[in-house]
């Protein structure tokens, strides 16, 4: 046997893994089944769904204030959204129809706690979440918790500036404490915090800062205040309630994937490597590793310095908060959408900006596939890279996707953009669970139905169920990508029965390009291999005597 397919049929069988799938590449599609205890769940937060905005004692949110301020598009407000404090039932009921196991929503802190502390308890708030977890249990359907979704009540806003002050750290201790006494004997999944990056950089950085006035500083005091919050309602239910309830307690972080524009660029190198710690370190590394990525604290020092600053404006922890924040999640919670192309540029020194600290550009290719938001690109071989950042970065933590899903703006029920999306970022996440080894135990399709999208109100729609906000009954159907969900439920991951075409009449194909399949035994690998390396081998050596 000659030394070229000898090394050939090596090099193909060392390519395939020992759970008998291939080594994918990007483009690839494999086969195969997630853990048989794999967490199936969709997910929703309270003032994108509920409604009832001021019923039974609720008080309000900052959300509601700034929807009613007329600074979301097309005037559109939460006031009603889904009415799923109404309908809280047919949510059940339609997660109970896709076959999921658990349901990810969180709880409205105004609604329990009308002010937000924990002198005035709103039973009828208490007693809607109460019904909705009940409800969710007796379908067969495990209730996942989040217990701040972005909605801090608009009381504390008014009486310290909500994240800005140190107080808010005991008031949300307060507000966790009475949802695990309310709820914890049927709760065994909990999530502190939705997205601090989103709240520290929008509600208290960006054109949602209605009244704070510290650009470049404020972000930062709110992340502070925020990984404390989360620190202490972990420790909360650790020393009081574990023992008796026995779940599980983490927070939930997102980022996008950051690629270096040009990869033989050390300095694009560099600034991917800088710009995923600041989005994604920026909470993880204190939460996971202990204490701010040294690349934050060292831009941000230096930049506050220039700026003739005696102190920079990103808050130092001392050893005792450091020690007291690190280890304080039981699993890592990811939400996770798209990517970008970075680039390094030396940005100014001289005006505070959470921008110009990172010295970095961010772009997205146009060949990249759309959706109906302009900051999500679908990219799904990134969902794979940032798992395997977070398992190599983070010491292998448990990893459950907490929210990930695509938007559009037709509402249409043929909704083959959602299937394909869905079906290739669960591909990368099969890669990333059976290739690599990275230990995710759960997915969170982001959402089961259209709702209130933040600054757009209801022109995105991300659902797996349309709702017609036209109709005062807000009636609910299901789309074509719920049906197509429920099935990879079903058989737990990819058969091949679970792959879709990648287009149909209604759907213009070039906008979803084909994927390749690759289910090949290691028999059928072999043979490849042996005639492949033969009929090489033959052909150069039948060259060799033609030309020689």
């Amino acid at each position: 046997m000659g030394p070229l397919y000898i090394l050939l049929i090596t090099t193909f069988l060392f390519s395939v893994e020992s759970k008998n799938v291939i080594v994918a590449e990007e483009d690839e599609f494999i086969f195969g089944k997630f853990r048989d205890d794999f967490v199936w769940a969709t997910a929703t937060a309270a003032y994108q769904i509920e409604g009832g905005w001021d019923e039974d004692g609720k008080g309000p949110s900052v959300w509601d204030t700034i929807a009613h301020k007329g600074h979301i598009l097309n005037g559109d407000t939460g006031d009603v959204a889904c009415d799923s404090y109404h309908k809280y039932e047919e949510d059940v009921a339609m997660n109970k129809a896709m076959g999921v196991n658990h349901y990810r929503f969180s709880i409205a802190w105004s609604r329990v706690l009308p002010n937000g502390t924990i002198d005035n308890i709103n039973q009828a708030g208490i007693d809607y979440y109460n019904n909705l977890i009940n409800e969710l249990i007796a379908s067969g359907i495990e209730p996942m918790v989040t217990l701040f979704h972005w909605d801090i009540p608009q009381a504390l806003e008014d009486k310290y500036g909500g994240w800005l002050d140190e107080k808010v750290v005991e008031d949300f201790g307060n507000y966790a404490r009475l949802c695990f006494e309310s709820f914890g004997d049927r709760v065994k999944f909990w999530i502190t915090l939705n997205e601090p990056y989103i709240v520290s950089r929008v509600h208290y950085g960006l054109w949602i800062n209605m009244i704070h006035t510290k650009p470049g500083q404020d972000l930062y005091t709110a992340g502070h205040n925020l990984l404390k919050g989360h620190a202490l309602a972990y420790h909360i239910y650790k020393d009081e309630f574990d023992a008796q309830q026995k779940g599980k307690i983490g927070i939930t972080l997102n980022s996008e994937w950051f690629e270096p524009k040009k990869p033989n660029v050390p300095r694009d190198v560099e600034a991917a490597s800088r710009a995923i710690e600041f989005y994604l370190g920026w909470f993880a590394n204190p939460v996971f590793l202990g204490d701010y990525p040294e690349v934050m604290k060292k831009s941000i020092g230096e930049k506050s310095k220039a700026q003739n600053r005696t102190v920079s404006r990103l808050p130092e922890f001392t050893q005792e908060e450091i020690d007291y924040i690190k280890g304080t999640s039981d699993f890592f919670g990811l939400n996770f959408y798209t990517a970008q192309q970075v680039a390094h540029r030396d940005l100014p020194d001289k005006f505070p900006s959470f921008v110009f600290d990172m010295d970095l550009i961010k772009t997205q290719p146009r060949d990249w596939l759309e959706s109906g938001s302009s900051w999500l690109k679908v990219v799904p071989w990134a969902f794979r890279k940032i798992l395997t950042h977070v398992k190599t970065k983070y010491n292998n933590p448990i990893i459950y996707v907490t929210e990930n899903g695509v938007s559009d703006r037709n509402g249409s029920l043929v909704d083959e953009h959602r299937i394909y999306f869905h079906k290739m970022y669960l591909n990368e996440l099969l890669k990333a669970y059976l290739l690599d080894d990275i230990d995710v135990r759960g997915y969170a399709a982001w959402s089961l139905m259209d709702n209130f999208e933040w600054q757009v109100g209801y022109t995105e729609r991300f659902g797996l169920y349309h709702v017609d906000f036209e109709n005062e009954n807000t009636p609910r159907t299901p789309k074509a990508s719920s049906v197509y969900f429920s099935e990879i439920i079903r058989n737990n991951g990819f058969l091949e029965s679970t792959v879709p075409p990648n287009s149909t009449e209604e759907t213009d194909s070039t906008q979803f390009p084909p994927t390749t399949t690759n289910n090949c035994s290691r028999l059928q690998i072999m043979w490849i291999a042996v005639f492949s390396a033969i009929f090489l081998d033959y052909f150069s050596t039948f060259f060799t005597k033609v030309v020689y």
